[in-house]
Formats: structure tokens, C-alpha cells, sequence
């Protein structure tokens, strides 16, 4: 059963960081994970004015436009609440670079602050909430997918692993190139498209390799990429599916697109 531990009643309120792919291109997938959490009994508080977390920028090595994009979010979280972000790279730039970004300003112990109540979505369903999925969903064999930044910076990889292999009706394939990067690295597929395209597809065919009915990830920007891909070369393959949507369909619970 569904189902949280004493740890998850101390936590009733929580921020939720939105990202600018899921903002711009998947709404759905956002709108999910917040159902997910307020299923969970949690009261989801979005500030409206949130933006970039200025990561395009830091990576591109650009730390001035990354300071006053990631300046303009600091104010955003007043309340002592954990900060949730549907996205391992976003949630790594806020939790591991801000604090470099904004070390000797004025801003330095706010960065510090903020930083220190960052959780990737994925992650604060299984360590705070102790979420247990009850599956009630047919038997289906899925790969999963996770970004760089949720393997490698926020380590949260695992946890994605963790609540798909909860389901009681899900076989998770593990695929070839699982660790390898899909090739968006946010501009990175802009400045070597080249070398961007070859990794896609490396990872596209290792997918299809695993005869998955479905691709899940939580990380939207690996989403767009490998689903643009797909949709390119072989649209009959399942296109990516954010892992809060893929939990909700399992667990009997309305998506944000069948609501509409």
C-alpha cells in the first residue's frame, strides 16, 4: 500500500521547482509530479515568479549571466519548506553550484540555505516520504533512463530504480549505454550536434534493443532529446514517459493529460 513513514508527517508543505523544459515543453510532466506529492498528503506551494536556475549559462561558461538569472530565485523560498525538483540537473546546479555561484556575496548564506533544502523529486518520494507504489497495472517489461546530472551529480539514479522496481506488475530492463548520456546536455547538442546526434542514437537503438514497452525518465530535457529522436527515425518505438506520470498511470490515479 501507499503509504509514509513518521518522518514523511513532519513534512507537510514543500516548494516546487517547475525547470524551464518542463515550464516550456512538458507541463504535463510537472503538473504530475505535483499530483503525486498531494496525493501523498503534501500541500505543493509553486511560486509563480520562478524561473531559470541559470545553469545554461554556468555550464556554458558564462558565471555573470548564471549569478543574476539564479539571484532572481533565492528570494522564492522564504518558508523553512524542502525545495522539490522534477529534474537531476537542475536540482544539482541548485544544490552543488549555487553555493560556489554566489561564495563571497551577500548572497552567500541564502545560497547556502536554499541549497541545503534541495530534493530531487524522485528521491524525496523514497528517503522523506517512503513512498510505496501499489501496482495495479498489467505486467509490462519498461527501461528506465536517467540524465548525468541525476547519476553523477545528484546521485539520484537509484531512486528512480527503486520506485519502478517497487511495482509489483513492472519488469525494469536494464539496457546497454545505460550510463552513458543521451548527447543533450542542455548546449552541449547545440555547439556539437554532430557529436550530440551519434550519442542519441547509440542510446535510441540500445533502447529499442530492450523490446520495453515503455521508456521512463524524470528528467525532462533526456525526454525531448531521445523523444525527438525516436519520432525522427523510428515512431513506432514508445515514446519517453516522465516517471511521475508513469507512477500515477500504475497506482489507478488520473494523469494531468487524462483530466483535461
Amino acid at each position: 500500500m501507499e503509504h509514509q513513514n513518521n518522518q514523511s508527517h513532519r513534512v507537510t508543505d514543500v516548494y516546487f521547482f517547475g525547470t524551464c523544459v518542463i515550464d516550456i515543453f512538458m507541463p504535463n510532466a510537472g503538473m504530475d509530479a505535483m499530483t503525486l506529492l498531494e496525493k501523498q498528503g503534501i500541500r505543493v506551494h509553486y511560486p509563480q515568479a520562478q524561473s531559470c536556475c541559470g545553469q545554461p549559462a554556468f555550464s556554458s561558461g558564462r558565471p555573470k549571466e548564471s549569478f543574476a538569472v539564479a539571484k532572481e530565485q533565492l528570494d522564492l523560498f522564504p518558508e523553512a519548506w524542502p525545495i522539490v525538483v522534477p529534474s537531476g540537473s537542475c536540482g544539482g546546479m541548485m544544490k552543488h553550484h549555487w553555493p560556489d555561484l554566489f561564495k563571497n556575496t551577500v548572497y552567500e548564506q541564502q545560497a547556502l540555505d536554499v541549497s541545503g533544502r534541495i530534493y530531487e523529486w524522485s528521491r524525496f518520494l523514497v528517503d522523506v516520504l517512503n513512498y510505496q507504489p501499489q501496482d495495479t497495472g498489467t505486467p509490462i517489461k519498461v527501461a528506465v533512463h536517467t540524465s548525468c546530472g541525476a547519476r553523477r551529480e545528484m546521485n539520484v539514479h537509484t531512486s528512480s530504480w527503486q520506485l519502478v522496481d517497487a511495482l509489483s506488475h513492472v519488469e525494469r530492463v536494464v539496457h546497454d549505454h545505460e550510463s552513458e548520456c543521451c548527447g543533450f546536455g542542455g548546449t552541449f547538442s547545440m555547439k556539437h550536434p554532430d557529436i550530440s546526434g551519434a550519442m542519441v542514437s547509440d542510446k535510441v537503438k540500445a533502447l529499442k534493443d530492450t523490446q520495453a514497452v515503455e521508456i521512463i525518465s524524470a528528467d525532462a530535457g533526456c525526454m525531448m532529446n531521445i523523444g525527438g529522436k525516436i519520432a525522427k527515425d523510428d515512431p513506432s518505438m514508445p515514446k519517453p514517459k516522465h516517471l511521475a506520470t508513469f507512477l500515477l498511470e500504475r497506482t489507478g490515479h488520473k494523469t494531468c493529460e487524462e483530466s483535461v
